[in-house]
């Protein structure tokens, strides 16, 4: 997580909290990001990755916006 002035201003998620998050496969986040249909993920460290939360919820909020309108 990221401070300023005691207010957190980014979180970064996991792979795996990202997978509870949107209920899908990382291997299908990993298509839907190659696709540019998801946000992309960061490099932080050699072996290590997370996605900007605020990037992720979103992504889902515009899922939601969606469903409206199909409804």
């Amino acid at each position: 997580m990221l401070f300023y002035l005691g207010e957190i201003v980014m979180r970064i998620l996991s792979k795996r909290q990202v997978k509870e998050l949107v209920l899908y496969s990382p291997q299908h986040i990993a298509r839907l990001e190659k696709a540019g249909l998801f946000p992309k993920r960061v490099q932080l460290g050699p072996n290590r990755v997370g996605w900007v939360e605020s990037e992720v919820r979103k992504w889902l909020e515009q899922r939601l916006a969606q469903r409206e309108v199909l409804i």
